[in-house]
């Protein structure tokens, strides 16, 4: 009985792990439950010692990825664990005996998950020979995912610093202040390039939400710093005497109300209306505002 519980116990493991970096890297709401949970207690951690631990981002997904392989090499040592030793045939040197069962039957599941292929302990168990693949792909896909989920972090980071800036430049020229001077036309490119862009960020925050927890060093670059601008040429806009410009406002005025509810309901959990989101937004990003 004990064998089928650590076999049905480890596959759970196994499976859980696997489903948690699917959900994480290719399903499109790019949310797993496990990965989340990671990065949201890094995040917190980080906002109670006021940012001092540095480039939060990069290490809550390193820490997300030491999870997945922690589950992966804990779910297949669970698998071999009742055929320790009597399954493995060993070189000559090594004395089964004078290992724990568990730690011989975690260092088989690293080495078979890394693919080293060390050739000193080899499975002669039917059932493991027939698994021990299946381990050596998932430490493979493993690789693959963790590389292609740092580099595919770093484009959704680009567009929001760009939107940064170009709020930046608006909020020092006083172009809020100054739309109902300026060319319509120009108002009305100008309006709807950033509702374009802002929903490109909303995007971005469902699909890589990893994203929010990447702090900017620098104010300008920092889209929790300058996205509260959107609220004034949002309102400036709506009160302009011509159609276009009104109308360019009202589609800014919906941008700005989905990316609200997005960090809203996926990070900030407020319930608030925008303005109150926004301040929320940039306050965790503060180490000056942070609880």
């Amino acid at each position: 009985m004990m064998p089928v519980v650590l076999t049905v116990t480890g596959g759970v493991l196994v499976l859980a792990g696997l489903q948690d970096m699917f959900r994480t890297l290719l399903h499109p709401t790019g949310q797993g439950k496990l990965s989340s949970a990671v990065l949201a207690g890094l995040w917190r951690l980080s906002r109670a010692t006021k940012h001092r631990i540095g480039v939060v981002g990069p290490s809550a997904m390193l820490m997300v990825l030491l999870v997945w392989v922690l589950l992966q090499v804990c779910g297949w040592a669970l698998v071999c664990l009742p055929h320790i030793p009597e399954g493995f045939t060993y070189s000559s040197g090594i004395d089964p005996g004078q290992y724990s069962d568990v730690v011989e039957v975690l260092y088989i599941s690293a080495v078979n998950l890394t693919t080293l292929g060390y050739g000193d302990v080899v499975a002669t168990d039917p059932w493991i020979r027939a698994v021990s693949p299946l381990e050596a792909l998932t430490g493979f896909a493993l690789l693959t995912a963790g590389l292609t989920w740092f580099t595919q972090v770093y484009a959704p980071l680009s567009r929001r610093r760009a939107l940064a800036l170009q709020l930046k430049g608006l909020a020092d020229t006083g172009y809020a202040d100054s739309l109902h001077d300026t060319d319509p036309v120009a108002v009305t490119r100008v309006l709807d390039t950033l509702g374009a862009d802002v929903g490109m960020v909303v995007v971005d925050f469902a699909q890589h939400s990893e994203g929010f927890y990447f702090r900017e060093s620098r104010p300008e670059l920092s889209l929790a710093h300058q996205a509260r601008y959107l609220l004034r040429l949002q309102a400036a806009a709506m009160q302009a005497s011509e159609p276009a410009v009104r109308s360019s406002g009202g589609r800014l005025f919906v941008a700005v109300q989905q990316l609200s509810t997005a960090l809203d309901e996926g990070f900030i959990h407020l319930g608030a209306e925008p303005a109150r989101v926004l301040a929320a937004y940039a306050a965790q990003h503060d180490p000056q505002g942070c609880a």
